[in-house]
């Protein structure tokens, strides 16, 4: 089997911590501010953690 090669899109969008949990940015929080609430719009600053099924596809894609 020869080595997966690591999927670009994914590796510039999500990043591993130290204890090997995966985090991305959240989404729409770039323009159309006007509409979207100060509460929403400060937790879109936050950072998400992917957990669930989709987990083990993201490791997948960077070849963890």
């Amino acid at each position: 089997m020869p080595k997966l090669k690591t999927h670009k899109g994914t590796a510039k969008r999500i990043k591993i911590t130290g204890s090997g949990k995966l985090v991305r940015e959240r989404a729409y929080g770039n323009h159309i501010l006007a509409k979207k609430s100060k509460a929403r719009k400060r937790n879109m600053k936050t950072a998400a953690s992917i957990d669930g099924r989709i987990k083990k596809n993201v490791k997948t894609a960077l070849g963890v």
